[in-house]
C-alpha cells in the first residue's frame, strides 16, 4: 500500500510518500526532518487530532476548550459527546482542567480566561 501525505509538522510542508508492506513495515520518503517521518508513521497507523470546542458554564456563558494532547480520530465522536454534557464552574482561566481523562491520556483544558 502506498499513499502520499503533506506533512503538517512545520511550515515546509514536505510531500511524504508512505509505503507499507504486507507485514506492516512502513517506509517514509520525502521528509526533510525526523518529525516528518514520525508524522507519516503516526498518520498511517493511528491518526490523532487535538479536539477544540466549547463547554457551557453554569451561568450559560460558553467557555473555549481543547484537549491537551491529540486524541485518536476514532475517539473524537465520543469525546464530543462528553464535551456536550459538561457544565463548568466559573471563573476559569487558561490551562484549567475542566475534565480529566476525556480520552486515554487527554485532559480537556480551558483556552481562554472567562469570568
Amino acid at each position: 500500500m502506498t499513499k502520499t501525505l503533506t506533512c503538517i509538522e512545520c511550515p515546509i510542508g514536505c510531500e511524504l510518500k508512505v509505503e507499507m508492506d504486507a507485514e506492516g513495515k512502513i517506509s517514509v520518503t520525502g521528509n526533510a526532518c525526523p518529525r516528518g517521518k514520525m508524522y507519516a508513521i503516526d498518520e498511517s497507523t493511528c491518526p490523532k487530532r487535538i479536539v477544540t470546542s466549547t463547554v457551557r458554564a453554569e451561568n450559560g456563558v460558553m467557555v473555549p476548550v481543547k484537549t491537551d494532547v491529540p486524541v485518536k480520530k476514532s475517539e473524537i465522536f465520543n469525546v464530543m459527546e462528553t464535551i456536550n454534557r459538561i457544565v463548568c464552574k466559573m471563573p476559569v482561566k487558561i490551562g484549567d482542567v475542566v475534565y480529566e481523562k476525556i480520552s486515554d491520556d487527554a485532559n480537556l483544558i480551558v483556552t481562554g480566561n472567562v469570568n
